[in-house]
């Protein structure tokens, strides 16, 4: 069950974001203009980078506008938590020091 539970938050926003894209191609172009942003998104902050897609407003006034700072900054913090929570951990592994 663990390891379900792991490989759910490690795949799960990758996994959004690849539904979201599918389902929505022109929202993904609009708010995005670049390859490399999304590619570090997913890579290094997936929480955050989906948020950011989900809550921003495309068109001329692309960005983001009051409460949604707060949406990103929760993903942020889900982030943070999912390296913490592995840094954390690494002791209960055996062989790890």
């Amino acid at each position: 069950m663990c390891c379900f539970f792991t490989t759910l938050l490690f795949f799960g926003p990758r996994l959004a974001f690849l539904i979201y894209w599918l389902v929505w191609p022109v929202r993904i172009y609009a708010v995005l203009d670049t390859w490399i942003w999304p590619l570090l998104g997913l890579i290094f902050l997936p929480w955050t980078f989906l948020m950011y897609v989900i809550v921003a407003s495309p068109g001329p006034g692309l960005g983001l506008f009051g409460f949604d700072w707060v949406w990103v900054g929760l993903a942020l913090l889900a982030d943070i938590a999912g390296y913490a929570g592995g840094v954390q951990n690494r002791s209960r592994v055996p062989g790890i020091s």
